[in-house]
């Protein structure tokens, strides 16, 4: 019995092992696509809720420019947790942009047929900053 527990423990843990690198790859391989202003490519990892505010890749494109200049023009992307909040997986993510500022995302993810879509992302406020 004891075998088949740690067996069962084993397996899951090497289920989310690869959940999390399969998250981490939607992500980079968006932010690949940012870099080279490949808007349809970075579209095409959003989710259907994501694509029907925006509607086209240019709209997209657009509002990542002017509202996430980091995301567009990263120097460092840093993968920190995976947690599951309300049925979503989210991935902590650190960036430094251009001038050398860090800023900390949470990018919510849906399992869909083809796999992981970003569901949206949260800029986080600057550490230290509260009421």
């Amino acid at each position: 019995m004891r075998a088949f527990v740690v067996a069962g423990v084993v397996l899951w843990a090497g289920m989310a092992v690869a959940q999390e690198a399969e998250i981490r790859g939607v992500i980079g391989d968006q932010i690949t696509a940012f870099r080279a202003d490949d808007f349809g490519a970075a579209f095409a990892y959003a989710s259907p809720a994501i694509k029907g505010i925006f509607g086209t890749p240019e709209r997209f494109g657009a509002m990542v420019r002017q509202g996430y200049p980091m995301v567009h023009r990263p120097d460092e992307v840093r993968y920190l947790g995976l947690r599951q909040e309300g049925g979503r997986q989210v991935q902590r993510v650190m960036i430094r942009d251009g001038q050398g500022r860090v800023h900390f995302l949470d990018y919510e993810m849906i399992e869909a047929e083809g796999g992981w879509q970003i569901n949206g992302v949260r800029l986080l406020p600057p550490q230290g900053a509260g009421a």
